[in-house]
């Protein structure tokens, strides 16, 4: 292919495949703003998000002017919050979530992840106070996202962390029942959480970072779906390879806006997450993916076979466009956010038990899933219990960003906008798992956990 034709396909991936920049994402290491003084630590916060990202908004839009490609979202992860905040003598920790939503508000960004605490193992004074304050920081913020890891394939699964962030997803959403429990879809609990993810809500910075970074997530679900499209009928292996080309190419584009937004920004380029992210938007499903493999509809049997072959043809063909590949890296199945997911719940074609069995192949996990507001506390547990099962075993990360909207149930549909979109409510048993989830402690580590 000449440059005239790669310069043709790439805006034809534009304008009519929805291809886009899901996100540029900086990354800020805010360890030297802790202090025992909480005033102080929170001055030092303020005045270095508002330091190093001052011009990201301008130089993502810049680029954006200068490649012909929109870029969705600009935002900032920061280091999690309870490993600074507890330095401080602070018994609350509303006020650094305030910060960073001040902070956010002065650069222009979209969202700000780092309101997070890292408990597989067990917690510390400084995670105990955060996990406090979750609900009342997502009721009174607005671009805050807040993330938990309950655990990890080495670790294992802290349980008492586990029962109560059910208590906690709970406490959020009934908080801002005035928006549907919006407060709920900024929050995941993670097994097996990355370090450099720019996605939200559950991005952090990581201590092993830079102090400052750029990374970037692609989207591309109509590029591949369109790819497909030219190769129906045809064996899995030219599907394979079909969606490995279309991957390589929406990863080239990520890597340069990564590149670019980082020579501009002077900070070190970080990673190209590779991520299929969809969105409400006609075109841009990962569920229209899959059923352009061959199912039906998104949920039939056959459609975790199909996320399989996807989600390994987008790694393989991502690695050979781009050196720093990291994040989740995959495919995004959130129900709200693909009209695709949305139409196969309208339909009764998946319900959460299939959901959970595709999370076992896809990039995250149970993702924007509304389920009805009278779901109890130790459900929610359930859920994540389940879901960082899976992510143990299977060396992965796995997530759940669950929203018991108040006063609704199944039948019921939740209207959040943008690019959050809309979710029908989806049913969960109404069998108890109380028992189990009031047991506590630590589930051991996997065997195949001890390698070294």
């Amino acid at each position: 292919m000449n440059r005239q034709e790669n310069i043709l396909e790439t805006i034809q991936m534009i304008a009519e495949d929805k291809l886009d920049i899901r996100t540029v994402t900086m990354g800020i290491s805010l360890l030297d703003c802790a202090d025992s003084d909480g005033v102080k630590a929170r001055e030092k916060i303020y005045k270095k998000i508002t330091t190093y990202a001052k011009d990201l908004v301008k130089v993502a839009t810049e680029i954006e002017q200068d490649l012909g490609i929109p870029i969705i979202n600009k935002r900032i992860s920061v280091t999690p919050i309870a490993l600074v905040a507890g330095a401080s003598d602070d018994t609350d920790y509303v006020a650094f979530a305030k910060t960073l939503d001040q902070a956010a508000k002065e650069v222009g960004v979209d969202f700000i992840g780092g309101f997070s605490a890292l408990v597989e193992k067990g917690y510390t004074k400084g995670d105990r106070i955060l996990i406090d304050s979750i609900p009342q920081a997502l009721a009174e913020t607005s671009v805050v996202c807040s993330s938990v890891n309950i655990g990890s394939t080495k670790a294992g699964i802290n349980m008492d962390a586990v029962k109560q962030m059910g208590q906690v997803i709970k406490d959020t959403a009934e908080l801002t029942a005035d928006t549907d429990g919006l407060g709920a879809a900024k929050l995941v609990v993670f097994a097996n959480a990355v370090d450099d993810n720019p996605f939200m809500a559950g991005a952090f910075h990581g201590v092993g970072e830079a102090d400052v970074v750029i990374h970037v997530g692609v989207s591309g679900p109509g590029v591949v779906k369109r790819s497909l499209e030219k190769v129906k009928g045809e064996p899995f292996d030219v599907v394979a390879e079909t969606i490995k080309k279309a991957a390589f190419k929406i990863t080239r584009m990520g890597q340069l806006v990564g590149t670019m937004a980082a020579e501009k920004l002077d900070v070190p380029f970080g990673i190209v997450d590779l991520s299929l992210a969809p969105t409400p938007a006609v075109g841009d499903s990962v569920a229209y993916i899959l059923q352009e493999m061959g199912v039906e509809r998104v949920g039939t049997h056959g459609t975790t076979a199909a996320l399989a072959v996807l989600n390994d043809a987008v790694k393989k063909g991502g690695l050979m466009a781009c050196g720093h590949v990291g994040g989740l890296s995959g495919s995004f199945i959130p129900v709200s956010e693909d009209i695709g997911m949305i139409e196969a719940v309208e339909l009764g074609a998946i319900t959460i038990d299939k959901l959970e069995a595709m999370t076992a192949i896809c990039s995250v996990g149970l993702d924007m899933v509304a389920v009805p507001g009278k779901t109890t506390a130790s459900t929610l547990s359930a859920l994540i219990a389940d879901e960082a099962a899976i992510g143990i075993m299977n060396h992965k990360t796995t997530a759940v960003r669950l929203i018991p909207v108040p006063g609704m149930d199944v039948g019921d549909e939740v209207e959040f906008g943008g690019l959050l979109g809309r979710a029908p409510i989806l049913g969960v048993s109404e069998f108890s798992s109380l028992d189990l989830i009031e047991r506590g402690g630590r589930i051991p580590a996997p065997l195949h956990s001890f390698k070294n």
